[in-house]
């Protein structure tokens, strides 16, 4: 079988599932579950990290560290102008050297849900696409806003699962498979994930990657989960691939019928 590689923009990745860095209790636990959890792409919510501190044992040194990809996200903005700066300032960091800009973009549209404002995500990534930027859009998951995004020269489209934080799984499998049909980049679910089997169905409805935070954080154990994830979301992924067996009302013998001793 040929290797199975993610190509998003410029960017190709071995690994399908993409980790945060938030919610952990300190920095040594966040380095153990990102390396046990495979990923090549961790994203970090500049709004929420201390970028000035990068001393021994701070985030912001083991994220300088390029053991990953940096996938800045514009988490707590709410409105484009404040997406846009925040990507921009990402930029200026040079997580990237000299390579593409690559952003998670979020533009919050309700403070309760955390639910996405989907017209200032659309007017945010036209402007993010002209300067350059590899953006990669969290969105409701409704394929027309699928379809906007991706005419605007997103990368990828990640619709949610379920609300922020919430662990409910894929609530709604119809519409991501409509998105995964109609899609011409990759298709990223974003949120919501809460255990290796949500991580599995989501790619076994053929979504291209993952990206979780809170199901691996919040586990009793975060590095084991972490390792779960990893696992679940391989599975899955060869799954798809592999091709599942018809579903059936009535039984279907495992072994022939036909030949049996009388």
């Amino acid at each position: 079988m040929s290797e199975d590689l993610l190509q998003v923009g410029p960017y190709t990745f071995r690994s399908r599932l993409f980790v945060g860095t938030g919610k952990y209790k300190d920095v040594e636990q966040t380095r153990l579950a990102l390396e046990a959890s495979g990923a090549e792409v961790v994203t970090v919510a500049l709004r929420r990290v201390e970028l000035k501190e990068r001393g021994e044992g701070s985030l912001m040194q083991l994220l300088l560290s390029k053991k990953w990809t940096i996938l800045p996200n514009t988490a707590g903005c709410y409105t484009v102008d404040e997406a846009v700066r925040t990507c921009r300032l990402a930029r200026e960091l040079g997580f990237h050297g000299d390579g593409a800009p690559i952003v998670k973009l979020e533009v919050i549209g309700d403070a309760k849900t955390l639910f996405p404002d989907n017209e200032a995500t659309v007017e945010a990534a036209r402007i993010l696409v002209k300067e350059g930027f590899v953006v990669l859009p969290y969105c409701i998951d409704d394929p027309i806003v699928c379809r906007k995004l991706e005419e605007a020269g997103c990368a990828a489209v990640m619709p949610l699962a379920a609300p922020i934080g919430s662990g409910l799984g894929i609530r709604n499998k119809h519409n991501v498979m409509i998105i995964r049909e109609h899609a011409k980049v990759p298709v990223i679910v974003d949120a919501g994930v809460g255990t290796a089997s949500d991580a599995a169905v989501a790619m076994e409805l053929g979504c291209d990657g993952v990206l979780m935070n809170t199901a691996i954080a919040h586990a009793r154990d975060p590095v084991l989960m972490a390792e779960a994830m990893r696992e679940a979301v391989s599975a899955g992924r060869k799954a798809f691939r592999a091709g599942r067996m018809p579903k059936k009302l009535y039984a279907n013998a495992s072994s022939p019928v036909e030949g049996l001793i009388e």
